[in-house]
């Protein structure tokens, strides 16, 4: 049985590049966070750096490699290391910026009103501690609040696009793995139903004849239910190939069928009474591997509508490996409509049209002159001339 695809669930812890990405991103905002602050600092005039602006900095630079798992107390603690600095130390370097990474992470992360409730408290303190500039420089008094306050703004509102957009990204990839999901589930359920009906079409027609002439003809009988129980047996071997790639995944089931066992197929719809003819035109091992299972069971699923429905006695199997393109057809001489008239889908035309259309194909089914025909036809890239 061959290894469809499966389906991995979401993730529920990173990766191990998106930990990388994520601890880079850390590190680089606090080596940021510490240099940043430090140059400000010698900048406006502080002469002894290690009196307070870089054992700071190193604190809030260290705080922020644990900013992902702790955001609001590594935010409290940052503005609380500020606070205190300020207590201490004049300095015109700022309050808001050297925690600019605390609040974008926290505002992305916790309870948005508590980041902004820390916020505007530090904003209205940093204004009640700078009302000295008030009589001296009315504008630059205005130019540190205002500043102060549309960056404590800014960094909230990048915050929250920054959480939308993560969450956004999050529904995606479970939409992804729901749709991923169904189309698994949609495969498995046809290769159950090509597997189960062409067994219960092929041994159905041998049981009957098993009881058609158990007591007249015993020998036959037995023959017949030998044969049913060579097909019960091989569908047996898919279905458990199936559960096993179901349960452990691809790794280690068999192949799955595909066109070089086209002849078992039309063996087993001729010991049930049908004169099957099989014609192959072109190399058919040079047919991708998606194709050649896709014919395989139109085949098989085409034959099992044959034995069931039709009451047909010959069939015609026609598969053409051509330079773009693979074609299928699968003609019988049952029960027909000259008219064209209409027909049902059931399950397995249903699975077969899926099949095909999923590999780009068209597939088309319906009442031919003389009976029953299914023709498909799926492009192949790269196909040799």
């Amino acid at each position: 049985m061959a290894a469809s695809p499966t389906v991995p669930a979401p993730a529920s812890t990173p990766d191990t590049p998106v930990r990388r990405t994520g601890w880079i991103a850390d590190l680089t905002f606090a080596v940021l966070t510490v240099v940043l602050f430090v140059a400000v600092a010698l900048a406006t005039g502080v002469h002894n750096p290690w009196d307070g602006p870089i054992p700071l900095a190193l604190f809030l630079g260290v705080l922020l490699l644990v900013r992902r798992r702790w955001p609001m107390t590594v935010l409290l603690l940052s503005v609380a290391a500020v606070l205190t600095y300020h207590l201490g130390h004049f300095s015109p370097a700022g309050w808001i910026w050297p925690v600019a990474a605390a609040y974008f992470t926290a505002a992305a992360n916790s309870r948005v009103r508590w980041v902004v409730a820390v916020g505007v408290t530090q904003l209205v303190y940093s204004a009640v501690d700078a009302r000295w500039m008030i009589d001296r420089n009315l504008v630059r008094y205005l130019m540190h609040t205002l500043g102060e306050g549309l960056l404590l703004a800014a960094l909230v509102a990048v915050g929250l696009a920054y959480a939308a957009s993560q969450r956004r990204g999050g529904l995606l990839r479970e939409a992804e793995y729901r749709a991923r999901a169904a189309e698994e589930r949609l495969s498995v359920a046809r290769e159950v139903h090509d597997i189960v009906a062409h067994t219960l079409a092929v041994v159905g027609v041998h049981l009957n004849v098993a009881a058609d002439t158990l007591r007249e003809e015993p020998a036959e009988a037995a023959a017949a239910l030998r044969l049913a129980q060579d097909v019960r047996n091989r569908a047996m071997k898919d279905l458990n190939a199936l559960i096993a790639l179901l349960r452990e995944g691809p790794a280690g089931t068999e192949p799955q069928p595909d066109v070089s066992s086209l002849g078992a197929l039309v063996a087993d719809a001729r010991a049930a009474g049908l004169d099957v003819a099989l014609h192959e035109h072109g190399d058919l091992s040079t047919i991708p591997a998606p194709a050649s299972v896709a014919v395989h069971r139109i085949v098989q699923e085409a034959l099992a509508n044959t034995l069931r429905h039709s009451g047909a006695t010959t069939a015609q199997v026609a598969v053409g490996r051509h330079p773009r393109s693979v074609t299928v057809e699968v003609t019988d001489d049952g029960k027909g409509d000259p008219t064209g008239g209409g027909i049902t889908d059931g399950n397995g035309l249903t699975g077969m049209r899926e099949r095909v259309r999923a590999l780009g194909g068209t597939l088309t089914a319906g009442p031919a002159p003389r009976g029953f025909a299914v023709r498909a036809e799926i492009p192949v890239a790269g196909s040799p001339e």
